[in-house]
């Protein structure tokens, strides 16, 4: 082997090594700067082997407890905890088990509950990177892998899904490695493959066997993965049936493999029907209440395409910041659909690329159609939440990486003036792409762009600026309800670790319906005792201003000397994503 050859393959896997460790550092940098949402809470408290049951509920309890509810139960199995999460919860139980081993093998303790439950989402994220090289690798060139696991290391959306402690990343990285499975088998009926010296149909066995593991498995990460699967099996068999002459043998393989997965899915299958129907899922009903809201769908989708390659700050921001940092955020995603479509049209046109393009392009659309069907159809809308992108997003990644490295010369040559090369010229436009997404990932990890839902950091910061003693008062209807409520509380003891006054504070969870009258609280004086007067909190996500009432009493049956007088506070009344909370001070009654 000559010299060239070989430098040139050092430079290609120090350039892998070198988006590996970039995706690496975007994906852990600040991994627990943002506060744990409700779903994070969710994810921590399942995977730490609880359940709902373990939080106290309608009983107060000091904030320096919260530590010991959000502890680690080594003794808890996988069965047990998907025992809890098929009653408790609408998701499949495997990542949570995984989560279960993953934090008995780190020393926990150690770090933040946040850092502690986002490291593996973040570690899967970056390998995703590599697997998204090897898909576009096979499917494309090399080159055309660098540069896709380039856009993967430094996507927005992809470093936002690896700092969620969620069943986002690990799904994603199913979706792709069930991609490339599918790549090499369809790849492996073409002639050009079965007459190349070295094939092996041993090896082609082999493809299938790991396509249908991985397709297997990806149902009992996240139930949306089925869209995944639907969309190969639709891909696969259209494919092999357009194909002038697919062999008998290929008919079968393809037919053992797709029952033997769905196979795979009956054990879990009453789950997930049961599943259906839960309030969980209420929240992403379609409203029909105006037009606007059957076309929100449509606004919703192509802004998730965007935040795939750049994120600014646009979230609760001032609006002369706002405004501007949308309209740059169109204007590049403008400017780069202009870039790949002739990259495109150049791997559709190239018979050495043609059916991979196809393969991508179908499962696309086809996972796409899936999203139209669930959110006009069965009025689910899984458009609002731009995470449910991982479905499809590492089709969209690898076309994207190989279209940035196959855009035609002809197409830079036709761009006469200084300016228009210095837009087009290829490497120019690859460069542009990965400093507009590290850009964004700064804006990401430092809590920017893809703001945490609910705001606990801005709850738990209003509620702080009382004096002590504190006491907040959380109103449930739902299990929702219940790790809002946590979410809050993680993040106040947080705020007051340092000052070491998180017994100061007191949390109890009380269990309040939809406009039910009159309220009942906990007795704070019978269940914790502390001189008065109290700052007392109120958060109930079922109610709305006028609901709260201008006075509480918070009486003890035990002692009529500790009963308590709350007064609403005028000017304390706020709203964080919908959820109202105000202030009360309670004195002694006289």
């Amino acid at each position: 082997m000559s010299a060239k050859p070989l430098n040139s393959a050092l430079l290609h896997y120090l350039g892998l090594a070198g988006i590996l460790l970039l995706g690496a550092i975007l994906r852990f940098w600040q991994l627990d700067l943002k506060p744990l949402w409700p779903d994070e809470i969710i994810t921590a408290l399942f995977s730490l082997g609880h359940s709902y049951l373990d939080v106290p509920l309608n009983e107060v309890f000091p904030l320096s407890r919260l530590p010991q509810i959000l502890t680690l139960q080594p003794a808890a199995s996988c069965p047990q905890i998907a025992q809890t999460i098929a009653s408790e919860s609408v998701h499949p139980p495997l990542f949570f088990c995984l989560m279960h081993g993953w934090l008995g093998w780190l020393n926990l303790g150690a770090g933040s509950l946040a850092w502690e439950v986002r490291t593996l989402p973040a570690l899967i994220g970056v390998g995703a990177i590599a697997a998204t090289y090897d898909l576009s690798r096979v499917a494309f060139s090399p080159a055309a892998g660098l540069m896709a696991a380039a856009v993967m290391a430094v996507s927005p959306f992809a470093v936002y899904l690896s700092q969620e402690a969620r069943h986002y990343t690990l799904p994603m990285l199913l979706v792709i490695l069930a991609l490339s499975g599918l790549t090499r088998v369809l790849q492996a009926q073409s002639p050009q493959h079965t007459s190349r010296p070295g094939y092996r149909p041993s090896a082609h066995w082999l493809t299938w066997l790991g396509w249908m593991v991985v397709n297997s498995v990806g149902f009992y990460v996240h139930y949306f993965f089925l869209l995944a699967f639907v969309a190969q099996v639709v891909t696969l068999l259209g494919l092999m049936w357009q194909a002038p002459q697919t062999p008998p043998r290929t008919w079968m393989a393809a037919g053992l493999a797709i029952t033997a997965i769905v196979l795979s899915y009956l054990p879990w299958l009453p789950t997930l029907v049961s599943h259906f129907g839960r309030p969980e899922t209420e929240w992403l009903t379609l409203s029909s209440n105006r037009w606007s809201d059957s076309i929100a769908p449509l606004y919703q989708l192509l802004a998730g395409w965007v935040i795939m390659a750049i994120a600014l700050p646009v979230e609760n921001q001032p609006l002369w910041l706002t405004i501007p940092a949308g309209l740059v955020m169109i204007a590049f995603s403008g400017w780069l659909v202009r870039q790949i479509l002739p990259g495109i049209k150049q791997l559709w046109r190239n018979s050495q690329t043609h059916l991979p393009t196809l393969t991508l392009l179908s499962f696309t659309v086809c996972v796409l159609l899936q999203f139209f069907v669930l959110v006009y159809i069965f009025g689910k809308d899984i458009t609002i939440a731009p995470r449910y992108n991982f479905t499809y997003y590492p089709s969209i990644c690898a076309l994207l990486g190989a279209a940035l490295v196959s855009i035609p010369s002809p197409f830079y040559r036709r761009l006469k003036t200084g300016w228009g090369r210095l837009r087009g010229s290829p490497r120019r436009v690859q460069a542009s792409v990965v400093l507009v997404g590290i850009l964004s990932c700064l804006f990401v990890v430092n809590d920017l762009a893809f703001q945490k839902p609910f705001a606990p950091r801005q709850v738990a910061k209003d509620i702080s600026q009382e004096p002590l003693p504190l006491a907040v008062m959380v109103g449930y209807d739902s299990y929702q309800d219940v790790a809002l409520g946590l979410s809050y509380a993680v993040e106040l003891h947080n705020q007051h670790l340092g000052r070491q006054s998180s017994a100061k504070v007191a949390v109890a969870f009380f269990k309040q319906s939809r406009g039910s009258q009159p309220w009942t609280l906990p007795s704070l004086a019978q269940s914790f005792t502390r001189e008065l007067p109290l700052n007392l909190w109120v958060i109930s996500p079922q109610h709305q201003q006028s609901d709260y009432p201008q006075r509480l009493t918070l009486s003890d049956q035990s002692s009529i000397s500790r009963t308590q007088t709350c007064t609403l506070a005028f000017n304390q009344y706020h709203q964080a994503f919908g959820v109202p909370y105000q202030l009360y001070h309670c004195q002694p009654k006289l």
